[in-house]
Order: C-alpha cells, then sequence, then structure tokens
C-alpha cells in the first residue's frame, strides 16, 4: 500500500454542507485535475506544492488523537481532489475501523462509484458540480449523479447569473436525490440575488449556504 501526500491537517468546523458548522478533522491532500478560475486552494493543487508523504496508520493515528482531544468524529477528506489519492478506499476503511465517520469533498469529475464500492462503510460525498463561471463544466463525471445517495450533498458554487440558470437546468435534468445547496463565489456575486433567482425558478428544495469560514477568519487564511 502506498503512501499519501498530505498537504495539511488541521480541526476546525465545516465551512459548507449539510454538516457545516460541526468541527471535523480536515486532511488536505496535494494535486487536481481541474484548475478552477475562482479555486480558493490553489497552492495545493499543482505538482509544486508543499506536503509530507503519510501511511494509512500514520493517517489513523492523526485522526484516533483529534478524537481524543477534540470529541469529534468526522474526518473530511478535501484537496485538490481527494479521490486521486490511489489508497483513498482503504485509508477511509481504517477510520470506519475507529469509529469515525469520514466525509469526502470531490470536485464532480472523478467517479464516486469505485470508492463507494470498495469501502466497508461508504462514505458521504459532498459533490461539486462545476459552473460555466469555473471553466471546467466539460470535465463533469455526469455518471456520478446515478451513484448519489440522500445523504450525500450536491453543491453548486455560482459566481454568475448565468451559473445560476445553468444549476437550474442541471437540477431539472437529472433531479438529485440528495441535498442540494447553492453557494456564491465569495465577493463575486450578491447572496441576496441568489435568494430572488431561487423565489423566481421556485427552487424550494434548494439551501443557499455561505461558506462560514470565510466571515470567522479572513477569506484567504489556511488551515481553518
Amino acid at each position: 500500500m502506498g503512501t499519501f501526500k498530505l498537504a495539511e491537517s488541521f480541526v476546525s468546523i465545516n465551512g459548507e454542507g449539510r454538516s457545516a458548522g460541526e468541527l471535523a478533522l480536515f486532511m488536505r491532500f496535494v494535486g487536481c485535475n481541474l484548475q478552477c478560475d475562482w479555486c480558493d486552494t490553489k497552492w495545493a493543487n499543482g505538482t509544486e506544492a508543499p506536503y509530507t508523504e503519510k501511511t494509512v496508520g500514520q493517517l489513523a493515528e492523526i485522526a484516533r488523537s483529534a478524537a481524543e482531544e477534540y470529541g469529534l468524529h468526522r474526518v473530511t477528506l478535501t484537496g485538490g481532489e481527494p479521490l486521486l489519492q490511489k489508497d483513498i478506499a482503504a485509508l477511509i476503511n481504517s477510520l470506519n475501523d475507529i469509529g469515525i465517520d469520514v466525509e469526502i469533498e470531490t470536485n464532480g469529475s472523478v467517479a464516486i462509484s469505485p470508492v463507494a464500492e470498495n469501502c466497508t462503510v461508504r462514505p458521504v460525498f459532498t459533490m461539486d458540480y462545476k459552473l460555466p463561471s469555473s471553466g471546467m463544466e466539460s470535465r463533469m463525471c455526469l455518471e456520478n449523479f446515478r451513484h448519489l445517495k440522500d445523504s450525500d450533498t450536491l453543491k453548486f458554487v455560482c459566481a454568475s447569473r448565468e451559473d445560476l440558470e445553468r444549476a437550474a437546468s442541471v437540477l431539472d435534468k437529472y433531479k438529485p436525490v440528495c441535498k442540494v445547496y447553492l453557494s456564491p463565489v465569495f465577493g463575486r456575486i450578491e447572496p441576496k440575488d441568489m435568494v430572488e433567482f431561487m423565489k423566481e425558478k421556485k427552487l424550494g428544495r434548494v439551501n443557499l449556504q455561505l461558506q462560514i469560514h470565510k466571515f470567522i477568519w479572513d477569506p484567504n487564511e489556511r488551515g481553518v
């Protein structure tokens, strides 16, 4: 079994998704297959990104220590794109074995089914669908819509009216069974305009969500 390229690990609150506001241990891995225009973690995406190599056992011990110190029960695997880590299913299984729930923040371009099917306990997926402003919509793995479960989250990060219109179109076409969130690109679109759009399009089963950590800490601060 190989090692993992860990950019950073830290305890904070989840900033978005259905577990927003809940304490979690974040494990951020380096490397991403996309280059979104508005990405706020570009520093962790390239081959030059700093990292330390960790085994499954070492990562599980980090999680065990965090659970004991802070009383948390969730690990959020993020990036970059965590599904690019070769042995990610083995890590998830190891974390489950010590009683920790796993959430994966994925960019929507990598198939989620191989990981879901190789885990003893299926992780929760918080999956993005990249909209036109990201420049990456053509890279989306549309097969993923078939594999989203009620416990998962689908997130649309929006920077413009065009993005909102596209999100509504995708929802109408695929009708996902999971929780759906619209989230603004910080500083690029007014949240109140998004609310008006939701009213206009009758998106009664969609939630607007702001990135909590960007209101608590400096928007560019790492490790929070």
